[in-house]
């Protein structure tokens, strides 16, 4: 029978299973980018059932090799374009392993004191390299709480949003009457599935028309679909604004939004999942402007800041309120430090109960790269961006589909939506890159997204001269 794993059988195993992840990234750049496997290979090369005698680290890294390895989208690769990126790094890892070894449940401060108050600090610390209000500061009524991901960060933005909007109504009733959320019709589709399950359904959320040549939301469509819905006895409950759509990263004019939400009384929650690490950099801060209306704002450190997934930095201005929607105290949670006031259980800012030690791997990553390297590696993602976008206006075959404040590149061949489906497949299939497509004005587009801290301009080269060798081929028949 396999014992117990000792601390020195750990240690072995686990400075095996380091080097195989060091080798792992060491090695990237020369695999496929994606599988070319069916659906169903990883499953039939598996045993039906587990072993019934204990088996080594060793034999574990060997199929790791042989059957996981090969059939994966590798995220980390230096060619990899597509969505967004969801990057990690050494530091991220390491700070992981921590928190996996120490196994703190952080439900409460008492079932965790440092793993609270690290993560408050860990959010005031982000909140002031992103010049964030001082409104989201723990220090004041506000503070910040990592998430699992945006998604979770607007559901609870949307619960909230209801005890506002029905004056605390809704905890014990239930929504009792028609709230409404309101997004742009490029808001991601996470909006939608927060209203389904806030209990609004699908009717609930308002598509807000957007600016044809900016695809950010219009305002005065804001105005009048806020007004057409008071007029028939609705309630306009929240706004979700975004600054980096999913598709363009188009940004919502936050001035004139929170204007008009500040007048109705409306939440206002901007989702900058992709963009906000942006804010890191002085000179891109122009995308966070008016920010100070929102009642809640969230960035995911786990796409563009190096941290791995899942960390979404979620920070709202009146914690109080949030905390009254949300909070349940059953007696076996009841203690003595919770009932004190005097300190901040996060069991109370989210869905689940349970969380996990997340601050670790921002900690390790903050101080790994510091605020200097963080920068730097924004920098880098918007200027090989940059350098692609000038390549395509420079070809006569290809045309910008959309501005590109950031690392993300929305292109397409002058010609059919099929030519460019044609395309983004030809040069996926070649295994080097891997893209991913939206659609701009109904037109079938391409994106690149730049992220990956091993991306260098050499692999968007790369990029660029399998696509301009594939548009040769295509386009000439």
């Amino acid at each position: 029978m396999a014992e117990h794993m000792t601390p020195d059988e750990f240690r072995r195993a686990g400075y095996a299973v380091v080097d195989w992840i060091a080798d792992y990234w060491t090695t990237l750049g020369q695999r496929p980018v994606t599988s070319q496997d069916p659906p169903g290979a990883v499953a039939a090369a598996l045993p039906a059932s587990p072993p019934e005698h204990g088996e080594p680290v060793e034999a574990v890294l060997a199929d790791l090799d042989a059957l996981i390895t090969p059939r994966l989208t590798h995220w980390q690769h230096p060619g990899f374009f597509g969505y967004f990126p969801a990057n990690t790094s050494g530091p991220s890892v390491l700070g992981d392993l921590v928190s996996s070894g120490l196994g703190v449940q952080g439900m409460l401060w008492a079932t965790g004191p440092a793993c609270t108050e690290l993560e408050t600090v860990m959010l005031d610390w982000l909140a002031g390299l992103m010049d964030l209000p001082e409104r989201f500061r723990s220090t004041g009524r506000g503070g910040g709480v990592i998430q699992d991901s945006a998604s979770s960060a607007t559901l609870v933005a949307t619960l909230g949003a209801l005890h506002r909007a029905s004056k605390g109504r809704w905890r014990e009733a239930g929504v009792d009457r028609r709230y409404r959320a309101y997004t742009s019709t490029q808001g991601h589709s996470s909006i939608e599935k927060a209203a389904r399950i806030a209990g609004l359904g699908e009717d609930g959320v308002r598509p807000v028309e957007v600016d044809p040549a900016t695809l950010a939301m219009r305002p005065e469509a804001l105005r009048a679909a806020i007004e057409a819905d008071r007029a028939d006895g609705d309630v306009p409950a929240i706004v979700v604004a975004t600054i980096g759509t999913t598709s363009t990263t188009a940004v919502d004019p936050l001035p004139e939004i929170g204007a008009i939400c500040a007048e109705y009384g409306v939440w206002l929650h901007v989702d900058a999942a992709y963009a906000g690490a942006a804010a890191l950099c002085p000179e891109l801060r122009w995308s966070h402007a008016g920010l100070e209306y929102a009642d809640s704002y969230c960035f995911d450190p786990h796409k563009w800041l190096l941290t791995g997934f899942d960390c979404d930095a979620f920070w709202v201005a009146d914690a109080g309120e949030l905390i009254e929607a949300l909070t349940v105290l059953p007696e076996y949670l009841r203690n003595a430090a919770t009932e004190s006031g005097a300190v901040i259980d996060y069991r109370d800012w989210q869905v689940p109960l349970g969380r996990r030690f997340r601050a670790l791997k921002l900690w390790f990553v903050l101080r790994w790269y510091g605020a200097e390297g963080l920068r730097a590696h924004i920098r880098t993602g918007v200027a090989l961006a940059d350098g692609f976008a000038a390549r395509v206006a420079e070809d006569d075959r290809f045309e910008l589909a959309a501005t590109h404040p950031f690392s993300l590149v929305c292109f397409r061949l002058r010609a059919g939506d099929e030519t460019n489906a044609a395309l983004l497949s030809r040069v996926n299939a070649s295994g080097r890159v891997h893209l991913t497509h939206t659609r701009v004005a109904g037109r079938y587009t391409l994106r690149l997204a730049v992220g990956s801290p091993l991306t260098t301009a050499a692999h968007v080269d790369e990029a660029w001269e399998l696509l301009s060798a594939a548009a040769t081929e295509l386009l000439a028949g």
